[in-house]
């Protein structure tokens, strides 16, 4: 006689092989996007969000990796310690948002507005901000190693200007970035691009420049106190007026195309 297996042990394999397989055996998730739309969770990681008005809405520790968020709004929006990194920002409006401690890593800012934006300890390594606006953005001790900043506009207002001060602007590209009276203070600016930028009135005292390339920068009344320029390169840069009071110079390039300090 063959062995009868009962019905119920039957349905209890069954159920196993598809839980094993992890196919649902209930109804599917709600859309992940109408969810964040609609202010249910702060999850939508590779959502497609562009053009949305996320104004001064509360995204704190949001993880929007990966999303498209091109033209979105998030003017005075509450994003700190988000997960932004490999977002497609481009053009948009981050003015006064809180971004403290988010992972931007990567992320594409080009032509972003970020005036007054907050970004202090944020992870903005590797990203793409051509052209963006920053304009008295504050940005202290944030990660912006081999970033492209090409362009970016962080001059000063009248009222404040953008703070960069211990920020890691290793291997940063900021060439032709207007940077005036911009506080770069113990930033660390190692084999960064400044050619042709405008640094003038910026205070750089206790920079690391070193092997820095900014030929053809304007420095007019800037403050490179204690700086360190070894390897620099400064050719045909304005140093008129500069505080170099302390500066550290070996086989630095001078504007005229001596070298100091071999």
């Amino acid at each position: 006689m063959g062995l009868r297996i009962p019905k119920l042990t039957l349905r209890a394999a069954t159920l196993a092989a598809l839980l094993v397989l992890n196919i649902p055996a209930g109804p599917a998730r709600a859309d992940e996007r109408d969810d964040f739309l609609a202010g249910r969770t702060r999850a939508c990681p590779r959502c497609d969000l562009a053009g949305g008005n996320f104004k001064r809405r509360d995204l704190t520790n949001a993880d929007l990796t990966g999303a498209n968020l091109k033209d979105a709004n998030f003017h005075d929006a509450r994003l700190i310690g988000a997960k932004l990194a490999g977002a497609e920002l481009t053009a948009a409006n981050l003015n006064k948002a809180n971004l403290s401690r988010a992972d931007l890593t990567g992320a594409k800012l080009n032509e972003a507005m970020l005036y007054a934006a907050i970004l202090d300890g944020a992870k903005v390594a590797g990203a793409d901000l051509t052209d963006a606006m920053m304009g008295t953005a504050r940005m202290t001790r944030a990660d912006l190693s081999k970033a492209n900043l090409h362009g970016v506009d962080l001059r000063k207002s009248r009222m404040a200007e953008a703070i960069l001060a211990g920020a890691d602007l290793t291997e940063a590209a900021l060439d032709m970035a207007f940077v005036r009276g911009a506080k770069l203070d113990g930033a660390l600016l190692k084999d960064v691009r400044l050619m042709g930028a405008e640094l003038m009135d910026a205070s750089l005292a206790d920079a690391d420049l070193t092997d820095a390339d900014a030929t053809a920068a304007n420095f007019r009344g800037a403050d490179l106190s204690r700086a360190k320029l070894a390897g620099a390169d400064l050719r045909k840069s304005n140093l008129y007026e500069t505080k170099l009071d302390g500066a550290v110079f070996s086989k630095t390039y001078m504007p005229d195309g001596t070298v100091q300090g071999e």
